[in-house]
């Protein structure tokens, strides 16, 4: 599920939620619609934190080591 798959959800629990004031027997909107809420929300900060791994790239093999002010840093 990318960022649209995670967008949709939390748009489709808020409408459930908030906008519709439908009544099934035996189902709940209003909870229906928090629990897609918070499965959009938790798919959304996955797939952000993925997305923030995948792009810091670790220093090529044998590059040089700069430390300035206790950090380090790769010339490469």
């Amino acid at each position: 599920m990318g960022i649209g798959g995670c967008i949709g959800l939390l748009a489709v629990g808020a409408i459930l939620t908030f906008a519709t004031d439908w009544h099934m027997a035996g189902i709940n909107l209003d909870l229906v619609g928090i629990i897609m809420m918070i499965v959009g929300i938790i798919g959304l900060a996955t797939y952000v934190s993925i997305l923030k791994r995948r792009r810091t790239q670790p220093p090529a093999p044998g590059a040089p080591v700069v430390d300035v002010e206790d950090n380090r840093y790769y010339r490469g």
